[in-house]
């Protein structure tokens, strides 16, 4: 992420202007940290050029470890989802990984967490974007940040109408409580 970050930004002088080499690198670095759960910033994240707040967007929907106070999908869901896809492409019945296979429940288990974070995250953005008359692509990154509970923002919460508000307010409760709980408790 951090060398992304810093292929991306090098030369927009909103970010990275005026850096020395180590300067950037580092603050790349922690760009990519940060969209995993810290929300703090750097950089004006409204100054991003549009690729790296897609890649900000990737970091926030993937998110941290789990027992990690991160949100998103969780890297071992990714994990998952990379090994199921992996065996697809190899013909195999099932995925594996370290040598051993995955259990069917875990492939499931992880195909709805994604399906769940996508489909909020996108209709949440759609939703933002229609009533507001905004960018999608800022409104998608407002949401997924709110999905994911990193807390980072490109400036527009503050100016969003109500309607909006809760769609935020409810997709960081989501977050918060996690998508495996919410089907869970849904369905029972």
């Amino acid at each position: 992420g951090g060398a992304l970050f810093w292929l991306i930004e090098r030369h927009n002088p909103a970010t990275m202007g005026g850096l020395s080499l180590p300067s950037q690198l580092m603050a790349s670095l922690f760009q990519s940290v940060t969209c995993r759960t810290a929300g703090f910033n750097t950089v004006d994240q409204a100054a991003l050029y549009e690729g790296s707040k897609l890649l900000s967007c990737l970091l926030m929907f993937i998110g941290g470890s789990p027992g990690s106070t991160a949100g998103g999908i969780k890297t071992t869901t990714a994990a998952v989802l990379a090994a199921n896809a992996f065996a697809v492409f190899r013909r195999q019945k099932s995925p594996e990984m370290f040598g051993r296979r995955m259990e069917e429940k875990a492939v499931y288990d992880a195909a709805a967490i994604f399906t769940l974070y996508l489909v909020l995250s996108l209709t949440g953005a759609f939703v933002i974007s229609t009533v507001e008359t905004l960018p999608l692509s800022e409104c998608l990154f407002e949401t997924t940040s709110a999905i994911a509970t990193v807390g980072l923002s490109l400036g527009l919460t503050p100016h969003l109408g109500i309607v909006s508000q809760g769609i935020l307010i409810f997709l960081m409760f989501i977050g918060r409580v996690g998508g495996l709980t919410m089907i869970y408790a849904a369905l029972s």
